[in-house]
């Protein structure tokens, strides 16, 4: 039996009402989308496809001349860089260089914001803005006037401390002068996220302990430090994974990876492949296992951040 022209079939019907309904829900949800569009587009642009790129280029050996063709190298330059002692060098030098940013990042950092927690008004901006001073300060300008306070002969550290001492061509102090420029600059940046975090714990746990007669050691020890432990676990985490990275500048205008390579961690060491050695496939492969070996040491300590800080819920 034939169905007239102008009848239409029940399901036709249902499924044209279906389909506008659908459209209808896509379009309410697109907007916030369509704004995050441009930001996810630069991310992609600027992040991902350099990322994608540097994978790629590990497996070539490449001396970036442009009149020089890439050469497939397999796994050849991840092997390289396995069994190099300049790796396994700078891999420590970045572990002593972490450990002696500690102080600066956390414990100091931690002691100030303490001590001066209850500065109000005037001062507590004046103090503010003195903490903070040095991070404004250009790395490379910064490294000017370092390198010509740690001058062995006219330098100001030499003649305050009563010694003779060329600090930058030595190699113990070369990268205790790196440690101390670079924990200089970042000291007021640890200081404020310290005084941050204090700021937004709840004074009510405080008047709590002080009518239960706790002493003002005793609310910091059991009350304050623990309700600050996301604070230092987030400025742990900045210090492992960033540190080495905040030298960068700091190294390449005073010390260029000396004296014999005592400053050189993996940052520099990436810089110093790829850049002076020509190489690379290498410094690729190099940016691919560092990055590899960050991002499973991130995921591990922002792990124990849930784990082990105490939340005011």
């Amino acid at each position: 039996m034939e169905v007239p022209a102008t009848q239409a079939l029940p399901h036709e019907g249902r499924a044209l009402s279906v389909r506008p309904a659908r459209w209808r829900r896509v379009l309410r949800a697109a907007p916030p989308y369509l704004y995050l569009l441009p930001a996810l587009a630069c991310v992609i642009f600027w992040t991902y496809r350099p990322l994608a790129q540097t994978v790629q280029l590990s497996f070539y050996h490449w001396d970036m001349l442009p009149t020089s063709a890439a050469r497939p190298a397999g796994l050849d330059n991840y092997r390289r860089l396995l069994t190099s002692p300049a790796l396994g060098r700078s891999l420590w030098l970045t572990v002593v260089f972490i450990l002696g940013m500690v102080p600066f990042t956390i414990i100091v950092p931690t002691f100030v914001g303490l001590v001066t927690r209850r500065l109000r008004g005037r001062t507590a901006a004046l103090y503010r803005a003195l903490v903070f001073a040095p991070m404004l300060v250009p790395p490379v300008a910064g490294a000017v006037v370092w390198q010509w306070l740690l001058d062995p002969r006219y330098g100001a550290v030499d003649r305050l401390l009563g010694i003779d001492l060329n600090w930058l061509q030595r190699t113990g102090p070369a990268q205790l002068a790196i440690i101390v420029i670079t924990g200089w600059h970042v000291l007021g940046f640890a200081c404020l996220i310290v005084t941050a975090g204090i700021a937004g714990i709840n004074d009510d746990y405080t008047e709590a302990a002080a009518l239960d007669g706790a002493s003002r050691g005793q609310t910091t020890r059991w009350i304050t430090l623990p309700l600050l432990s996301p604070t230092l676990l987030f400025l742990a985490l900045m210090t492992i994974l960033l540190s080495a990275q905040w030298s960068f500048p700091v190294i390449d205008n005073l010390t260029q990876g000396g004296p014999s390579g005592a400053t050189t961690n993996i940052y520099y060491f990436l810089w110093e492949t790829a850049f002076q050695g020509f190489a690379a496939g290498s410094a690729a492969a190099a940016g691919v296992l560092f990055f590899l070996g960050f991002g499973v040491l991130a995921l591990v300590l922002v792990r124990l951040s849930d784990r082990f800080g105490v939340h005011d819920n």
